[in-house]
């Protein structure tokens, strides 16, 4: 589709450029300060969960099966957590690992044990030169931070409509011994909200490295996530890895971060028999015990997958009405206009926007001067660095409905704003 500002005469622009200079000015003194920034449950999410803190009393046996919670002890999670945890993720409770409260400091420090200590036998990464992780883009910031805060090359893969760029992914993997892991959010993708097909998972799965110790970093974070009514199947990955004759292959992460409490909630990891001993050694050495308060309140509080699904049906009704109002804004005011499209996921908790190339920082400092806050530009991109400067992470769930109509108001303005100037600009040239 055409840029509707490119069909526009040189006074029908001037005059539209006029009528969006003076709307932002009129916005800019109104002094906003709103936040579409990270993707945080909100204040009415957060409020479903405030019954457990109740579950965990003076009064309540603190013993779980053989595990003792009041004193040192079952670094590898409690037994009911791991149950818990285990099905959530669709594996064996004996595969799982339970411990503190955030997904990424999980992977983090195995990103840091495969650095120091080394993968199955293999020499330390820290000792191998240059070493790279795939990261498939657009995609999640702070994946990208944890290994490049080891030095470790972070490389683009191009991400689609069923997942990443698996011909690319498989080229590298295999052909390139100093690739030694890769990113993934295999459901409702940060930012996209893409789920991965069967036919992806099974690439995956049948992936032979040329590095042995390359690992998937498989991050269901939005694993319970759904907020329309039909949920995305997504293929066992331990499942299809076991199919394909392989092993050794993956590890996958969750948390009930945006289940119950994002500073609170329970993170684990899962892996085959082999790697999930390696695992548990390692956090051996730094972990005496696991934090059994708060695990044992998850399965007083949520029981089993049944009553996940039922909470996070509650969820899915507060956040349902924001992704609704992306749609309806972005749609009433740039719908047809051929200046953007924009991601219409059922789960998770973003909307990947994509303007114009060039106009992703344009129209993120509008926003901030406008008197709201995004996420940075290029941050869903290794480095920061879009290639194209064109993608925008939309995070509606955190503001109030009536706030995030407001933000989504002046989001609107400047992206137009950002692309009549361009089309200035280009027949100034």
């Amino acid at each position: 589709m055409a840029n509707a500002y490119e069909q526009l005469t040189d006074a029908e622009l001037d005059a539209e450029l006029a009528r969006l200079e003076a709307q932002a000015d009129e916005t800019a003194a109104r002094g906003l300060k709103l936040d579409m920034a990270r993707g945080k449950p909100s204040p009415e999410q957060t409020a479903l969960s405030r019954p457990m803190l109740d579950l965990v009393s003076s009064s309540t046996p603190l013993v779980d099966g053989d595990a003792i919670v009041d004193n040192y002890g079952t670094p590898e999670g409690l037994p009911s957590a791991r149950r818990l945890a285990a099905q959530i993720l669709g594996v064996d409770a004996k595969n799982v690992v339970v411990s503190g409260s955030s997904s990424l400091n999980l992977m983090h420090d195995l990103v840091a044990h495969a650095f120091v200590h080394g993968v199955g036998g293999c020499e330390p990464l820290c000792r191998q030169g240059e070493v790279k992780w795939l990261c498939p883009s657009p995609g999640y910031d702070r994946h990208f931070a944890v290994t490049a805060s080891f030095g470790i090359k972070n490389v683009p893969v191009p991400m689609g409509e069923d997942g990443p760029d698996m011909d690319l992914v498989q080229d590298l993997v295999e052909g390139d011994p100093t690739v030694k892991g890769i990113w993934c959010v295999p459901k409702y993708a940060n930012p996209t909200g893409v789920t991965y097909s069967d036919e992806v998972v099974r690439r995956f799965a049948g992936l032979r490295p040329a590095a042995p110790d390359f690992r998937i970093y498989w991050d269901n974070a939005y694993v319970v996530h759904c907020f329309e009514g039909r949920d995305d199947a997504l293929l066992d990955i331990f499942a299809a890895i076991g199919k394909a004759g392989g092993s050794r292959l993956a590890y996958e992460f969750g948390s009930t971060a945006k289940v119950t409490f994002p500073s609170s909630g329970m993170a684990f990891v899962a892996a085959d028999d082999e790697d999930i001993a390696e695992v548990k050694a390692a956090f051996a050495v730094e972990r005496v015990s696991s934090e059994k308060f708060s695990q044992l309140a998850h399965p007083l509080f949520l029981h089993d997958l049944e009553g996940v699904r039922e909470h996070m049906a509650r969820h899915a009704a507060i956040v349902r009405p924001r992704f609704a109002l992306v749609e309806q804004k972005l749609q009433e005011g740039l719908g047809g206009m051929g200046l953007a499209r924009w991601t219409h996921p059922h789960g998770g908790y973003f909307v990947s926007f994509d303007g114009p190339e060039g106009s992703a920082r344009r129209i993120v400092a509008l926003m901030g001067e406008l008197g709201v806050k995004l996420t940075p530009a290029g941050a869903t991109w290794p480095y920061g660095r879009d290639p194209r400067d064109s993608n925008i992470r939309i995070a509606p769930t955190y503001p109030s409905l009536e706030d995030l109509g407001r933000a989504l108001d002046v989001f609107v303005l400047a992206v137009r704003l950002a692309c009549a100037r361009m089309e200035g600009e280009r027949r100034a040239r």
